[in-house]
């Protein structure tokens, strides 16, 4: 009686917890109580889903992440693995009895398990100083294949006379000579590559099947187990043409490697279809144009044969998997900012499967989603909404159902700010232009609400309807936000995508101009309290933006460009850089860099502008940042510069960075706040 009592008291006290809160508006301390769902791995007969549980730790300023299983209907669900660790990529064998998987949990290596689903017995496989990279099973499930990066020596020429014994001297210098020898995230580059491997499901010592001086991508093997396809840049100008990969088939016995395509352009990301005749894999004809459509191809396993099957689709086509009969593909795509599967024939017809994937990105509101098909045709998707980040969710078609709703616990007393879809046209050539409104907690149109423009980087790239924290936490704050796919966006096509081709930042300003001008017309806002943010792309726009008006009462520019001259020579992608978005080197053209970096306008600016910018990102190195911020303080503009300690250009590999950096940016506008 007396345990009875306890729990039925406990029960009460939670009871009245529950029906007492009170609704209030989300918090930044929030941001470490959203969890998302990622990696949805559907067994191969689809009764079953893995998956990963992405959270976060309040004390250790961590992201974390669990496996769990559930029955395809949702029934049965429960984690796999449990503890503040990080356990992804979960990949099941082709009978369905075992997962491979890798997990840090036993120390801070990150390594490879092997569990068998019946008893939940885990076992390492690996114990390897570097982290397997993308997995794949054989298909008598007896071996897994896998790339990893392999350090070697790097020679250099300055040799060091001896140092007298007990000396302490300075770290000897560092010798570099490739053009690319620093990456935004890993910082200065380890001599080495990405090269395959096989190791038995058994366990025991993997085994190393190639030794080139190139990367070499994910391996997939063929029907037999004898090959394995992937995808590398073999070429001797690799470093300086970075996107001329081809497939190439490599029988594991003998370690020959046979090349199955010569196009100029990627080809990348094979697929073998269900017989093992066919491969199918993605890439473009490379035209050095700033966006080019990735395309669909499929040729035999020895390379003859060669079929393009999506010309005229116009969309990017992504994550690619052979229908159980080997008569079509399925395939990832967004469209206007809806990331969707769907179905595409041999011969090229084109059928949508499911809509609203999406919500990884919990910081912005970018497309981004991930799905996995059975072999019966049934699928698990990452489901996305702009009230929500990324759900579980499975269809087989027809039908689709939701299976998680793992922030229900936070929103169920936290209100969000309302989402609606806007188009306008472009003051410059009356292009469509798609934007979100997003609109504060209890919002009364009546009133007159402060308005944030918050513009996406890429620029090739998009946003769409799904949940953003930053552009949640803006309206929670008060402030109606728009945020928009101006030209240049994808998804939308490679005509509007390259309509920035050589001309960024440009006409994208009116696009821009053209929205906040489309909201304010709705009466409910503030037109003396109009600010403007953005990252990376979104900073460079900023930034031009700035330059060009003073109708923003304040700007935040974040991790930008402001000198294309600099940055093409600084950044972690230089061969990349210079050679797709201007038409020649820098010191070829200087006004070409001049004319479009936002440094050059900075005499006009007059708007009180913010620089913030992770101090270890190498994608737009914070010397832009530091240009503009000595330039804008020269000309008397009000002006700050934020730096986040330890933060590469996704500034969020810490929640707290992103809680600093929405903080930063609200604080600001909040200053300059009529």
């Amino acid at each position: 009686m007396k345990s009875f009592l306890k729990t039925l008291s406990l029960i009460l006290l939670t009871v009245h917890f529950c029906f007492g809160q009170i609704q209030s508006n989300l918090e930044l301390i929030d941001i470490f109580n959203m969890e998302f769902i990622s990696s949805p791995e559907i067994s191969p007969d689809g009764t079953k889903i893995v998956y990963v549980r992405n959270f976060k730790d309040v004390m250790t300023d961590k992201n974390l992440s669990n496996i769990w299983i559930s029955n395809y209907d949702g029934s049965n669900m429960r984690p796999l693995t449990t503890g503040n660790q990080n356990d992804f990529g979960p990949k099941w064998s082709h009978d369905g009895k075992k997962i491979v998987f890798k997990s840090n949990k036993e120390d801070s290596k990150m390594k490879l398990y092997f569990m068998w689903l019946d008893t939940k017995e885990v076992v390492p496989l690996t114990n390897l100083p570097q982290s397997p990279g993308q997995v794949t099973w054989s298909h008598n499930d007896q071996y897994i294949a896998f790339n990893m990066f392999v350090p070697k020596e790097h020679a250099s020429i300055i040799k060091m006379p001896a140092k007298p014994e007990g000396a302490k001297w300075n770290t000897p210098p560092t010798y570099i000579d490739n053009i690319v020898y620093r990456g935004d995230g890993q910082g200065y580059l380890k001599p080495g590559n990405m090269q395959l491997f096989t190791l038995s499901t058994d366990g025991g010592s993997p085994r190393q099947l190639t030794f080139t001086e190139f990367d070499h991508g994910p391996p997939i093997w063929s029907k037999n187990d004898t090959d394995v396809y992937f995808s590398a840049n073999f070429h001797k100008e690799e470093a300086l043409e970075p996107n001329d990969s081809e497939i190439h088939k490599l029988n594991v016995a003998k370690g020959k490697i046979s090349t199955l395509t010569k196009r100029y352009g990627p080809d990348q990301g094979p697929a073998l279809s269900p017989n093992g005749s066919k491969i199918a894999y993605t890439g473009f004809d490379d035209t050095y144009q700033g966006y080019q459509v990735t395309e669909l191809y499929v040729m035999n396993t020895d390379g003859s044969n060669t079929t393009i099957i999506s010309k005229g689709f116009d969309r990017d086509v992504a994550n690619i998997n052979w229908d159980a009969k080997g008569d079509g593909i399925y395939f990832q795509y967004d469209d206007k900012g809806d990331t969707k599967i769907g179905h595409i024939t041999l011969s090229g017809k084109v059928t949508t499967i499911t809509e609203n994937l999406g919500g990884l990105s919990l910081g912005r509101p970018y497309n981004a989603a991930e799905y996995t098909v059975s072999n019966n045709g049934k699928f698990a998707y990452t489901l996305g909404g702009t009230n929500h980040p990324s759900d579980l969710a499975v269809s087989d078609g027809k039908t689709t159902k939701r299976l998680t709703a793992v922030n229900d616990d936070l929103f169920s007393f936290r209100n969000l700010g309302n989402v609606e879809e806007i188009w306008w046209k472009s003051s410059y050539d009356q292009k469509d232009i798609q934007g979100w409104i997003v609109t504060p907690p209890n919002f009364d149109p009546n009133k007159k609400y402060p308005f944030i423009l918050e513009i996406h980087g890429g620029p090739f790239s998009s946003y769409g309807s799904v949940y953003s924290a930053e552009i949640q936490a803006f309206a929670a704050a008060g402030y109606v936000v728009l945020y928009s796919n101006p030209r240049g966006s994808t998804s939308y096509g490679q005509e509007f995508g390259n309509l920035i081709h050589h001309d960024y930042p440009n006409h994208d300003y009116d696009d821009l101009m053209s929205g906040v001008d489309a909201v304010i017309n709705k009466g409910y806002v503030d037109d003396k309290n109009l600010f403007v943010t953005g990252g990376s792309g979104g900073g460079v726009l900023t930034a031009w933006i700035v330059g060009k008006t003073d109708r923003f009462a304040a700007a935040v520019v974040a991790k930008p460009v402001i000198n294309w001259y600099s940055f093409v020579l600084y950044a972690d992608s230089t061969p990349f850089f210079y050679k797709y978005w201007f038409a020649s080197k820098p010191w070829e053209d200087p006004m070409s860099y001049i004319k479009r970096s936002p440094l050059s306008y900075v005499a006009n600016v007059t708007t009180p502008t913010m620089l913030l910018t992770g101090e270890e990102d190498y994608r737009t190195p914070i010397a832009e940042s530091e240009q503009f911020y000595t330039a804008l303080k020269l000309e008397n503009v009000e002006t700050a510069m934020v730096r986040i300690p330890g933060a590469s250009h996704g500034i969020a590999n810490r929640p707290s960075n992103l809680i600093a950096k929405i903080a930063s940016i609200l604080a600001w506008f909040d200053k300059y706040k009529n």
